[in-house]
């Protein structure tokens, strides 16, 4: 059971809150539909249950609030709008990314797709995929956690009839299986159709909160409301006269001095108030959905159980039935499935045993998936081999260009070699993507922690500029040699410590790419933090560092073993001292600097947040 408890949105300006104190619940084993026309707050309701936006209140789902539940994609399923993924990646490598996000086997995926009758287009990018067939991985990517409670944003728009049975039908057997369905819609039709319980709110208020033959009822239906000092008097001569005429009109007492008409317009209902010498103080058409009555200020306002609003979507009403004393009731009846490609859901799959929650190795899964699953990474490696090589052939014709920058391609025109603008590329896209194509953002049940997510991204982007540390020059000097001859490239006796310094300054540049674009939530802004390192931090850098050194790091291993009180191998002694002599370089400096103030920028900025990724 899901239940909603005085959810309030925070006002923006001098505007009201987008929604008002709602409350209400959606049942275990029914569908629930949150009706309301476009504007009445129903995405911020969502948004506020799912803790997505800052607000009031508290939603319990089972009895827990989220941020208590310790799995929550095996307790809701969510879907937002369309599926946010990336348009190259393929709808199996989609589900297969949040299989690996959410802790559940990535054999899930097919199984999902197959129920919801994609199955023959897992190959098929997202960015070809039609409405429909988006909407259908968006409920696949819902279900991967077999979750009890399944929250859906206008799941039908856009979608034709036959698509929209097939959606509603399946949601039936979500919730025939014992599970709790809730969504929106602004359609009361489709609300009477395919729901058992309808709650309807206008400007973020709760109207009516009503099961569905209540709602088909009393908010479907167009009628007059009538509010009269005599409305027992005015309601006897209306059903007095529409049996002596042989027509088909309800009254309905609403408490107090109002009752509203079925079947009847203002005109007759006047004439008749006319004739009989009864007082109205008010007449008019309404069909439900529309927001409250509007009440008189002169009169006290009585106590209405479901009250309607002053008619503006009247074209959705039925006609009531001819020929008898009373009106036709229209009860709808569960939506029905059609076959999985011409509509019908299959049986949903048996839970899977989940993975432990804070498994370590899910965000790093979801990364690796995340970064496989398109070929941006591999065009970007591919690029830096071949600009490298481009630039490495005319710097050894010169013969004036020192080794370790022949072989990085670093000439002396560009900030940084190729090798480096590309692992911060690739840094920057790690958290760019996030934020341009939110996979993990509208999915609230498949979220790994952000602090684990950002260690993930960190070692992933890591192996991938250590990886093109290693093939740049590894290319740059086979080419050499095979065009110059193998005295062009002489093996240097430091190469190790030329190699090691060379790997931390391709993996700093990473890291500055991602904290960069972590901190200002875009693609170019992770790059102009990489490109920053050398234009404006070195040169600030080398002021600092200017001039003669008073002080010396001699002997500074032998300090550090006596304030450990820890033995390690004298030979580790040579490798702290050149460490620490790489570290003192202006650019690494440069480079530590940059990426300790980017990470306590993303500290700050990210974690401080309640809502995690």
């Amino acid at each position: 059971m899901l239940q909603a408890i005085g959810l309030t949105s925070n006002p923006r300006r001098d505007l009201p809150p987008a929604v008002d104190d709602l409350t209400f619940e959606a049942r275990t084993g029914c569908v629930t539909a949150l009706l309301g026309a476009p504007g009445a707050g129903k995405t911020t309701a969502l948004r506020l249950m799912l803790e997505l936006e800052r607000g009031r209140g508290i939603t319990y789902f089972r009895g827990r609030p989220l941020h208590r539940i310790a799995h929550p994609a095996h307790e809701i399923g969510v879907l937002l709008g369309d599926v946010p993924g990336h348009p190259g990646r393929t709808a199996g490598g989609q589900l297969r990314m949040l299989c690996a996000a959410a802790g559940v086997p990535a054999a899930r995926a097919g199984e999902l797709l197959d129920i919801v009758g994609l199955g023959a287009l897992r190959g098929e990018r997202l960015g070809t995929l039609s409405v429909g067939m988006d909407r259908r991985l968006g409920l696949a990517s819902a279900l991967l956690g077999d979750p009890h409670t399944l929250v859906l944003d206008a799941p039908s728009r856009g979608l034709s009839p036959r698509e929209s049975a097939w959606m509603h039908g399946l949601l039936r057997t979500h919730a025939e299986h014992g599970g709790a369905v809730l969504y929106t819609t602004s359609d009361p039709k489709e609300a009477a159709r395919t729901a058992d319980r309808v709650v309807t709110i206008d400007r973020g208020r709760l109207i009516a909160d009503q099961d569905v033959a209540s709602f088909a009822r009393t908010r479907l239906r167009p009628r007059v409301a009538v509010r009269t000092p005599h409305a027992a008097r005015l309601a006897d001569a209306l059903q007095r006269e529409a049996r002596a005429e042989r027509r088909s009109v309800e009254v309905v007492a609403e408490g107090g001095s109002r009752i509203s008409v079925y079947g009847s317009n203002c005109a007759e209902i006047g004439e008749t108030a006319f004739r009989h010498g009864v007082l109205v103080h008010q007449l008019a058409d309404e069909t439900g959905d529309a927001g409250p009555v509007p009440v008189p200020v002169t009169a006290p306002v009585p106590a209405v159980p479901a009250v309607a609003s002053v008619a503006s979507m009247s074209s959705v009403g039925s006609a009531p039935a001819s020929g008898s004393g009373s009106t036709a009731v229209l009860v709808p009846a569960p939506a029905r499935a059609v076959a999985p490609g011409a509509g019908s859901p299959g049986p949903i799959p048996p839970p899977r045993p989940a993975r432990p929650a804070r498994s370590p190795l899910r965000p790093v899964r979801y990364e690796l998936r995340r970064m496989l699953g398109v070929r941006t990474a591999l065009l970007i490696v591919l690029a830096v081999l071949i600009a490298s090589v481009a630039l490495a052939v005319p710097l050894a014709r010169t013969g004036h260009t020192p080794l370790p920058d022949l072989l990085a391609a670093w000439p002396d025109f560009l900030p940084l070699p190729p090798a480096a603008l590309g692992a911060g590329l690739i840094g920057a896209l790690s958290f760019g993507d996030e934020f341009r194509h939110p996979a993990l953002a509208g999915a609230r049940g498949t979220v790994p922690r952000r602090l684990g997510l950002l260690l993930a991204k960190l070692a992933v982007t890591a192996g991938t500029a250590l990886l093109l540390a290693l093939l740049v020059p590894a290319a740059d000097a086979g080419v050499l040699r095979l065009v110059y001859g193998a005295a062009a490239v002489p093996v240097p006796d430091n190469w190790s410590a030329l190699g090691a310094g060379w790997a931390g300054f391709a993996v700093g540049c990473a890291w500055a790419g991602l904290l960069g674009a972590g901190v200002f939530r875009v693609t170019a802004a992770g790059v102009a933090a990489v490109i920053a390192v050398p234009v404006l931090v070195v040169p600030l850098v080398q002021r600092v560092l200017a001039g003669p050194s008073a002080r010396s790091i001699v002997g500074l291993p032998a300090r550090l073993r006596e304030l450990a009180w820890l033995e390690w191998p004298h030979r580790a002694d040579h490798w702290l001292i050149a460490t620490a002599r790489l570290a003192a370089q202006p650019v690494a400096a440069a480079l530590t600097l940059s990426l300790s103030a980017l990470l306590c920028a993303y500290l700050v900025t990210g974690l401080r947040r309640r809502a995690r990724w």
